[in-house]
């Protein structure tokens, strides 16, 4: 009896640990998101918008090892959302503010609020539709990647040292911002990968390109993150109008 006491209390902390693994990758998630605030608020915007980067890192490993140990909870839903919140939906809004939108007066605030109330919007929606809608696509673009595109601008932009002052700019990070915040309340589908499985065997094709995605990421990151969230930002519209005339199509050949 005293044994089998013993084994519990050995085993115990181990379970524990286990648990708090996945809330200890969105701590590191959420770190990263206020990390970002204040490196905004101090104009270092490369830093910033690297650090956003990091942030998306660590959310989409917190989901997957809760799955692998086995330590889905509730709280754990709750406490992403509100991670999310701050890295995904507050960080880009501010750091578009500060770094160009604030030159455009009450319509560079317009476009961060439309941006942060989208974010906002998105994840609650979210939260009550889990286990709703299809499994395969996300319903509006995921504020990960809407971090992503407005990040990536800015990353993009520093880089390559272009004029913030000229006032194309401005008035594009307006439209990347209006367009992210719009677009994860819209009712698009968007690709989730989950999917995909990578246990199983892929084509010689997919292969190739994920080798082309490496050696682009390692050549030159900023322009390839980029460049890859903004197409996958468009997709969801693209395979809306495909459905729409898939449907069509399907409605005038069917027999009536």
């Amino acid at each position: 009896m005293l044994e089998d006491d013993h084994e519990e209390l050995v085993e115990r902390p181990r379970n524990k640990a286990i648990y708090l693994l996945p809330n200890a990758f969105t701590t590191g998630a959420l770190f990263f998101g206020f990390f970002a605030i204040v490196q905004a608020m101090n104009q270092h915007w490369e830093v910033a918008s690297m650090a956003i980067f990091c942030s998306l890192i660590l959310d989409g490993m917190d989901g997957r090892v809760a799955r692998m140990t086995h330590t889905q909870s509730a709280f754990g839903e709750q406490y992403d959302s509100l991670a999310d919140m701050v890295s995904f939906g507050v960080a880009p809004a501010l750091v578009a503010y500060e770094w160009v939108l604030k030159d455009l007066g009450k319509w560079g605030w317009v476009a961060a609020f439309i941006y942060c109330a989208g974010a906002a919007l998105r994840l609650a929606r979210f939260n009550i539709s889990t286990g709703v809608i299809d499994k395969r696509f996300f319903q509006g673009l995921p504020s990960p990647a809407a971090a992503s595109i407005v990040a990536g601008f800015v990353w993009l932009a520093e880089d390559n040292h272009l004029p913030v002052k000229d006032a194309a700019i401005p008035w594009t990070m307006f439209c990347l911002t209006v367009y992210a915040g719009i677009t994860m309340v819209s009712n698009a589908k968007f690709y989730s990968g989950k999917a995909l499985d990578i246990r199983y065997k892929v084509s010689f094709g997919v292969m190739v390109f994920v080798i082309l995605g490496l050696v682009l990421m390692s050549t030159y990151p900023p322009l390839t993150i980029f460049c890859f969230f903004l197409v996958y930002a468009l997709s969801g519209y693209v395979f809306w109008v495909w459905e729409y005339f898939k449907t069509i199509h399907h409605n005038k050949i069917s027999p009536r």
